[in-house]
């Protein structure tokens, strides 16, 4: 183990998923690994190729695994990781039925790996999936689905029927929130001993039409905030964290008011010391910013900084909170910026790689 004091500390890796397939208008070859240089800059070290549309990622606690699932298709796959180096290899493809995974996480325990399956076996609506995680860090078939129950948002093309887009577990582990993009709901699922208790599941229905995407829990308050892709959105919840009750509080827009093309919200992420909220724009390519009241818990829009690509799918921070990563999935590149980690504003343009279809990043 690094001491805090080591003068040569070890080196720390990032992981880039990438789109792969034609059917995407893709030309990513897979999942990228770069060394984290010490002013937060990226070094390619290497691609792993072979992989479907490894298009969200996840590592655990000890950095020895990594998980992806593969877009549009039917499976998840876990990669060991060079505990020296960060190198990949595959260790094993695992079915996961239905169709097009798009999120995952461990659960506090790192016992059991939960998946959102966007459109569900036949197209005929998605369901949250939970795999056993085996002692090599290998997963077991598919031990519990649950479908995501309501009625269909009134978009002809994305709201057909259900379709989760994460899953998240709350900061104390006991409830899965899965934000539904095809029934306009948030859903909260209780979660004991490795189980999804469906009798107990509670939702917190959204505006008509918005499309609910992804949640991030604030750090230190009892609050849940939802970028929702459809209608360009963001609304703040309180959360029980008791009874796993959402009430939602507010609504914002990401985009300025001037801004009257057209837009999709994707990504969204809070700042480490919980004063500042960021989502990003695809459409008007852009990452927002909004300032968090500690005491009201609102939000207020602070504005809108370019992503320099195009349609920014997904963004994230260093553990440091000076650097954000941009990943720009239509022009093929990551930008780090710098960022104040007190006043929130992102600042100049640190670098700019070159990175095909890139669309999620953990370090």
């Amino acid at each position: 183990m690094t001491s805090k004091n080591d003068p040569n500390p070890a080196p720390r890796y990032a992981y880039v998923g990438s789109r792969t397939t034609r059917e995407r208008n893709s030309r990513g070859e897979g999942i990228s690994v770069y060394a984290i240089e010490a002013d937060g800059r990226l070094r390619l070290t290497q691609v792993f190729g072979g992989l479907v549309n490894p298009s969200f990622l996840a590592l655990n606690s000890d950095r020895s695994r990594l998980y992806t699932v593969h877009g549009d298709g039917h499976d998840v796959s876990v990669l060991a990781v060079d505990p020296e180096h960060g190198t990949l290899s595959l260790l094993q493809t695992q079915e996961c039925g239905g169709l097009n995974p798009v999120h995952l996480a461990l659960d506090p325990t790192e016992q059991w790996l939960l998946v959102s399956d966007h459109l569900g076996v036949g197209r005929q609506g998605g369901a949250l999936l939970v795999m056993p995680v085996l002692s090599d860090g290998t997963l077991g078939p598919v031990c519990q689905r649950v479908e995501m129950t309501g009625t269909p948002g009134p978009h002809r093309k994305e709201q057909p029927h259900a379709k989760p887009h994460c899953n998240v577990f709350d900061p104390n582990g006991r409830y899965v929130v899965v934000p539904d993009k095809g029934l306009d709901r948030v859903f909260v699922f209780p979660f004991v001993n490795g189980e999804i208790v469906e009798g107990a599941t509670r939702w917190a229905d959204t505006r008509a039409g918005a499309g609910p995407r992804h949640v991030a829990f604030h750090p230190s308050l009892s609050t849940a905030y939802v970028v929702n892709e459809l209608d360009s959105t963001v609304t703040a919840y309180r959360f029980d964290k008791e009874t796993g009750v959402l009430n939602p509080f507010q609504i914002l827009s990401t985009l300025p008011d001037s801004f009257i093309g057209n837009n999709t919200g994707s990504g969204i992420a809070i700042s480490h010391n919980g004063c500042y909220l960021y989502t990003s724009n695809r459409g008007h390519d852009s990452i927002a910013t909004f300032a968090i009241d500690l005491l009201k818990e609102s939000l207020s829009f602070q504005g809108t900084t370019s992503s320099m690509g195009r349609t920014p799918r997904f963004f994230t921070m260093d553990r440091k909170g000076t650097c954000f990563y941009v990943l720009n999935e239509d022009s093929d590149s990551i930008v780090v910026f710098s960022v104040d980690p007190e006043e929130g504003a992102m600042g100049t343009v640190l670098d700019t790689l070159d990175c095909a279809s890139p669309v999620c990043l953990v370090m």
